[in-house]
């Protein structure tokens, strides 16, 4: 099947408690909406600290979760001397803590911070169609060159499209609205 790429960003996810000692208010503004229905880029950012380190300008994406979650990518992670683990959104359990900076103070998380793992959003009913489950492995090709492995990311309701960051966009040169294939492992 050819999808579409999506490049992810650093950013944040934060629940509501957090977002509200950070900013003093409880709605998120949209800058613009994102491929993932019902998902958006917020006009509104953090600062990001660990030690004496800083990286500015991080767009929280909304809505506000349950749970408070940073996605950056191993560059950044780098900058930071950090080696957060590989996951999947919302898989928190041993990810690493992290200082976030607003406007009206700053708090530090005792966890949140992970590298995501590259992955597939499907809705559930082409997922059945193609008779696969939730975070099943795919392998991903570019002109019919295998580039990697990626994990099936069943949601309801789900634009179809792969999303990578932005050092996997250099390393494989793929970029946001490129077009990639993924067949089933060994097919």
């Amino acid at each position: 099947m050819i999808i579409p790429v999506g490049v992810s960003k650093r950013h944040v996810h934060l629940n509501e408690e957090t977002f509200k000692e950070l900013f003093g208010v409880t709605e998120l503004p949209v800058r613009n909406e994102l491929n993932q229905p019902g998902q958006y880029a917020s006009t509104l950012t953090v600062d990001l600290k660990w030690d004496d380190k800083v990286i500015e300008h991080v767009r929280i994406v909304g809505p506000l979760r349950s749970y408070n979650q940073i996605e950056l990518s191993l560059d950044e992670c780098e900058y930071f001397g950090v080696n957060p683990p590989l996951r999947q959104s919302g898989d928190l359990e041993g990810s690493l803590p992290i200082t976030i900076v607003g406007p009206l103070k700053e708090i530090t998380l005792d966890n949140g911070l992970i590298r995501a793992e590259r992955h597939i959003h499907m809705d559930p009913k082409t997922a059945e169609e193609l008779s696969l489950g939730q975070y099943e492995e795919v392998e991903v090709y570019k002109d019919n060159n295998y580039l990697f492995n990626a994990k099936i990311k069943i949601l309801d309701p789900s634009f179809i499209e792969i999303h990578i960051d932005t050092v996997e966009e250099k390393i494989y040169d793929l970029h946001q609205g490129n077009e990639v294939e993924f067949r089933k492992c060994g097919k």
